[in-house]
């Protein structure tokens, strides 16, 4: 299958593709290094990465080739998929000659606090790329900081 990768409005370089793909077509396969969470911490210092978990974090792709540079998306045309131990970017519908192929990243493991903005532009932006779970757990660590940040900044009882 011929893909493109050249610039992209969502963010730096996409993926495109010159010929249309059908429904469920495993396009891409997510291809590096793979490696345990822990090996996987501080691999990368900035705010682009390429890591990828599956079994359900266990183990970590430090992604590289075309899937690496597979945009995020809110209103994706593809999907992520483990497939016997390996990981696909799998068309969820028809796509058209020139579209950019994209997929929802749904973030799970981000410190809290990091908003992983999203900018997609697509009606049903949820104007982030953590997934429903995360934004929750995000919700909750940081009421528990500021409950704690509250409690010791009050006056202590004296007995």
């Amino acid at each position: 299958m011929g893909l493109i990768i050249r610039s992209s409005a969502l963010h730096g370089a996409g993926v495109y593709t010159p010929t249309p793909i059908a429904k469920g077509t495993r396009i891409l396969e997510y291809s590096g290094p793979r490696m345990s969470a822990k090996q996987a911490e501080g691999l990368y210092d900035g705010d682009v990465t390429y890591l990828f978990g599956m079994e359900g974090g266990k183990t970590i792709i430090d992604g590289f080739g075309m899937a690496a540079f597979v945009n995020h998306s809110c209103d994706p045309n593809c999907e992520s998929d483990q497939i016997d131990n390996r990981i696909w970017i799998i068309a969820l519908r028809d796509i058209a000659a020139g579209e950019e192929l994209t997929y929802d990243y749904n973030i799970y493991d981000a410190d809290p606090g990091d908003l992983a903005t999203c900018h997609c532009g697509s009606s049903n932006c949820r104007g982030t790329m953590l997934c429903d779970e995360e934004v929750e757990r995000h919700k909750r660590v940081l009421r528990r900081r500021r409950n704690r940040r509250r409690k010791r900044r009050m006056p202590g009882k004296r007995r």
